[in-house]
């Protein structure tokens, strides 16, 4: 009987043999290829026979890298941004306080050439806080007596009057704006030299100045200190004219000025050191009212003839006067003159 298997399932060569036919085979195509290069041709072609199969099998993998990549990428950006953000308040923070120190520097620069440019001493103070009182214009400095500050000393900035000092501490000190209703100030117009009185407005921080309707006075004139009340020195400036109201009901011109100081704006200021203590004192009510009596007496006894005081005879008083003269002469003075 024949025991060999059905043709199904024939084996042919061994596995070993067939192994080492593939393995010379494969050597020799190497040693052909590098030597001969004869298979160059075939391999492009089939690289390019199965160029859609390779890309066919690398889409798979892109779809799941690019998807992982998106989901990756979007997070990262979301962190990122969010990063980015508190940094943006961070630098805005530091720019707006380097914009804010700049800005206080030039004007530190700027009241440092003010102070060489005066005349006289001068101390810079820094405004603390505004005063409790809302319905007054006053500010409170860290400068006081320790610094030589006193009563009275005016107050300015790198452009002009900014205000007098009404109050003093030890440590601190009241500063009275321009614009306080109960403040005032000397000025002359320095176009034409003329004097006035400049009042605060207490409601808004214009200054108020009054003048005879026929006074020479323009829009734009500039206003400085006139410097006879002994305090504020002369030339500093003080407001710009910016309306005059002239009412045909009055004799008197309401002039409007505005501060050229910046009363609501700059944080520090240059108080002079002038001297106040030699400064007249104001008459009290008594002396004021002894002085107007005093005048209205005078006013009358030199009243002209037209008035109801009579006329006086000059002739009749020195004839008077001349007789009580000679009643005064003693005999021995009569001898005398004789001899």
């Amino acid at each position: 009987m024949d025991y060999s298997p059905p043709p199904l399932f024939k084996q042919g060569a061994s596995a070993r043999v067939r192994a080492v036919f593939f393995t010379v085979f494969a050597v020799f195509l190497l040693v052909v290829d590098s030597r001969l290069n004869t298979l160059t041709f075939a391999r492009q072609v089939l690289g390019t026979v199965l160029y859609p199969a390779q890309m066919m099998a690398v889409i798979p993998a892109d779809i799941a890298r690019q998807v992982s990549h998106y989901f990756v990428t979007q997070t990262d950006l979301e962190k990122e941004n969010s990063r980015l953000k508190r940094q943006q308040i961070i630098n805005a923070d530091s720019l707006q306080k380097t914009a804010q120190l700049q800005s206080e520097n030039n004007h530190l620069r700027n009241l440092l050439g003010a102070r060489e440019r005066l005349p006289v001493k001068s101390v810079l103070a820094e405004i603390i806080y505004d005063a409790r009182d809302a319905s007054t214009k006053k500010v409170i400095v860290d400068r006081g007596i320790k610094d030589g500050v006193a009563l009275g000393q005016p107050v300015i900035d790198d452009l002009g009057v900014v205000g007098q000092v009404t109050r003093v501490f030890p440590f601190t000190a009241e500063v009275t704006l321009l614009s306080d209703k109960n403040q005032a100030i000397p000025v002359q117009i320095l176009r034409n030299g003329l004097r006035s009185v400049a009042y605060g407005r207490g409601k808004s921080s214009y200054l108020d100045m009054r003048l005879t309707s026929n006074a020479d006075v323009k829009v734009g004139d500039q206003l400085v200190t006139s410097g006879i009340d002994g305090i504020y020195p002369a030339g500093l400036a003080v407001a710009n004219v910016v309306q005059v109201e002239n009412k045909a009901t009055t004799t008197l011109e309401n002039i409007l000025c505005a501060p050229v100081a910046g009363i609501d704006k700059n944080k520090q200021l240059l108080i002079l050191q002038v001297s106040t203590t030699n400064l007249p004192r104001p008459d009290t009510e008594d002396v004021r009212a002894k002085k107007e009596k005093f005048n209205r007496k005078v006013t009358r006894d030199t009243a002209p003839p037209g008035s109801d005081v009579k006329p006086v005879d000059h002739q009749a008083t020195t004839q008077t006067d001349m007789k009580d003269a000679v009643k005064e002469v003693k005999p021995e003075d009569k001898k005398d003159a004789t001899k």
